[in-house]
């Protein structure tokens, strides 16, 4: 596989923004990377329980990994879908085995949410918690199968579609993580209140930011009378054409996101792993009181009220 640096018209130096850009995805996609088999020898190995069992962090290590991973592959060899530009000649860097990669790695992150909000709406009895956790999952599905529609046939309508679907599944996600505050004390709120504040953040960013982007270039695309391919000719040529641009201009919009993306998001998911594996052994201690013995209270009630068989 050839990695060299091809351009239209010049070759990429490092007085090119684009350079510094990918270095710097480059290396924090590495320590990503480090992160994460720091993690599988801390986490993996750790004793059985009913919550946080060897199997269930094993499974939460593994679906980290293919977004860890996933990301990093994406970030070393960085290409925008619709566009089908990129920057390494090689094809590694068709739309196809990135979105392919890109794809798995997502539902792979929504799944690791799921597990987190069902362990904590379980431990809690939250059921708006619950109800995050069972309907993130699909709602990213759904988000993926429109990624495949815009990238198939180059229509930005179905990209503005999908991340508005991201945003309403991470507000369920936020919603579920309000619920939990009054349930918790101490650090473990306050991590709460961290991960509602961020997640309040990204979907500030989608909102202002990333749809009205694909809704601006659906338009524009609409008013240009620009012709989009059908499916099945979009499969081909995510395929077998990928545009090799260093151009600032075409990747500009596109930095943003993928510097965010590829850097917090991913810190999120390592956070995700460590988070799951201390829900049996120390969340409990850091319950409200309150809460606590209202359940006792209300389960001596159910008790007491029970009828006594002869």
């Amino acid at each position: 596989m050839s990695l060299e640096w091809r351009a239209r018209s010049s070759s990429l130096a490092w007085s090119n923004p684009l350079s510094w850009w990918w270095g710097l995805l480059t290396l924090v996609s590495s320590a990503n990377i480090a992160v994460w088999f720091f993690l599988y020898r801390q986490l993996h190995e750790q004793p059985t329980g009913s919550l946080g069992s060897t199997s269930g962090i094993e499974l939460m290590l593994l679906l980290s990994a293919a977004y860890v991973f996933g990301c990093a592959f994406r970030s070393f060899l960085p290409r925008a879908d619709v566009q089908r530009i990129c920057l390494f000649d090689t094809w590694l860097s068709s739309v196809v085995v990135g979105r392919s990669v890109a794809t798995a790695a997502e539902v792979c992150f929504a799944a690791q949410w799921a597990m987190i909000l069902h362990q904590l709406g379980t431990m809690t009895g939250a059921d708006t918690t619950l109800n995050a956790a069972w309907v993130i999952v699909p709602l990213i599905l759904i988000a993926e199968c429109f990624s495949w529609y815009a990238v198939l046939t180059t229509h930005y309508l179905g990209n503005a579609i999908e991340n508005s679907i991201w945003a309403v599944a991470f507000f369920a996600v936020g919603f579920g993580l309000c619920r939990l505050l009054p349930e918790f004390d101490g650090p473990v709120r306050l991590v709460l209140a961290i991960a509602i504040i961020a997640i309040a953040g990204y979907l500030a960013f989608l909102v202002t930011i990333d749809v009205p982007m694909y809704l601006s270039r659906w338009r524009a695309g609409v008013a240009d009378g620009s012709v989009r391919l059908r499916p099945l000719e979009g499969l081909r040529d995510v395929s077998t054409r990928w545009v090799v641009t260093h151009d600032l201009a075409e990747w500009k919009d596109e930095m943003a996101w993928m510097s965010l993306y590829f850097s917090a998001a991913v810190w999120a998911s390592l956070a995700l792993c460590v988070c799951y594996s201390s829900i049996e052994d120390h969340l409990p201690r850091f319950r409200t009181e309150a809460t606590v013995a209202s359940r006792s209270s209300d389960a001596s009630a159910a008790a007491d009220m029970a009828p006594v068989r002869m």
